[in-house]
């Protein structure tokens, strides 16, 4: 448990600078599905180096595949709203995934919200208020993309936990980097023929930075409840604001960062109530 800590926060820095390095590849004109394969590209190529010998039985196979096809639909729908909107203002709606996973356990697993966990998503709400309520400067387009994608990698999470069970922390990175890239390049086919190799130096950057998120998330999930961990996730959130501002000139920043604080201090209401 020692190296929880430090995986937390290496999974929240990594989080943050990933988004950063998809944004640049989207101001220099790369399609989203193409930045979107390359990086599942390089991860696979990874894991060729680092996977051992692992028996794959069907429920491994199937449960990978929904996982891949999740993990590729989120990170395909994040790339498409960092290309068309704002990193400081798209960032803390991820809070919201809080809320995605209580309405998923009021249907598949019949548990009804207390007290707590209402005044938690109305802390959200008002801080998402805060944040889209800005003249001129939110993208309707994007914020929909971003909802698409939160959706995607919350119910990914669920799907990346059960492989870590089956398996390890090693082989469930290995088979959501090999099933993502199967999904990314169905996604890449209709463009096919349009492909433009992205910027090596942010690419590589990027693939680096997935690899970092995605390898500490899968070892902080091995090691306490996925739910807890993605409040504590939910610290990237400031990370995302601040880089948001300084490295693209977005505006907002002390509003940004006090909704943000609202959408955390609501996500962690929610996972303890």
């Amino acid at each position: 448990m020692f190296y929880v800590i430090p995986a937390i926060f290496l999974r929240i820095i990594s989080n943050s600078y990933l988004n950063v390095f998809q944004k640049l590849l989207c101001k220099d004109g790369y399609k989203s599905s193409v930045i979107n394969f390359f990086t599942y590209l390089g991860l696979s190529l990874l894991c060729v180096f680092i996977l051992k010998p692992l028996h794959l039985t069907l429920e491994i196979i199937i449960t990978s595949a929904i996982m891949g096809l999740l993990g590729a639909l989120g990170n395909y729908f994040i790339i498409k709203a960092l290309s068309c909107g704002e990193l400081s203002t798209l960032a803390p709606i991820n809070s919201y995934k809080p809320i995605v996973a209580l309405i998923f356990g009021i249907f598949f697993l019949n548990e009804i919200p207390s007290l707590n966990s209402i005044f938690g998503i109305i802390l959200i709400i008002l801080g998402s208020y805060f944040i889209i309520n800005q003249k001129g400067s939110v993208n309707k387009k994007a914020l929909f993309y971003r909802f698409l994608a939160l959706i995607f990698s919350g119910l990914e999470a669920i799907f990346i936990k059960k492989i870590i069970l089956l398996t390890s922390v090693q082989a469930s990175f290995c088979l959501w980097a090999f099933s993502g890239l199967i999904f990314s390049f169905l996604f890449l086919l209709p463009n096919i023929k349009q492909i433009k190799l992205p910027h090596s130096k942010y690419q590589a950057m990027l693939i680096l930075c997935v690899f970092l998120m995605q390898y500490s998330t899968n070892y902080v999930f091995s090691k306490i409840n996925v739910s807890y961990a993605l409040a504590l996730f939910q610290l990237s959130v400031l990370l995302s604001v601040f880089l948001g501002v300084n490295m693209f000139d977005e505006k907002n920043l002390k509003r940004k960062i006090l909704a943000s604080c609202a959408m955390i201090v609501g996500a962690i209401i929610i996972i303890l109530s």
